[in-house]
């Protein structure tokens, strides 16, 4: 059965930083791509970052580069989101997914999603 669990997630004031983790079981890392993507209230679903499964390569959000840093450890199968720089528009249920392609990201599996709030 494929699993991912995400933690970390809470309330910080903007500037302030929050990594959030996703522990994922039933299946192998590396043979997908793995990544993150948010839903506000009332906004379309954003995929934050993803990393390839064929050559490893990352992609991030233009609302989240030089503030989010996606990394994953293959052998424990947890992947983590460093979020810096925080603004109250990053305020989501942030979702850790696996799918073939990032394109597809959010049409893989995910998790159940953590809430990152951030206060003006």
């Amino acid at each position: 059965e494929v699993q991912l669990v995400e933690s970390g997630g809470g309330l910080v004031q903007a500037g302030g930083s929050l990594r959030l983790s996703c522990a994922a079981s039933g299946f192998t890392f590396a043979d997908y791509a793995i990544g993150w993507f948010r839903q506000a209230p009332g906004k379309e679903r954003e995929r934050v970052s993803c990393i390839s499964s064929s050559d490893g390569s990352i992609r991030y959000a233009d609302s989240v580069k030089g503030r989010f840093t996606i990394s994953s450890d293959n052998a424990k199968n947890t992947m983590y989101l460093q979020m810096n720089s925080l603004k109250p528009e990053d305020t989501a249920v942030y979702y850790c997914a696996a799918s073939a392609y990032c394109s597809a990201l959010t049409l893989g599996y995910w998790g159940q999603g953590t809430q990152v709030t951030v206060s003006s």
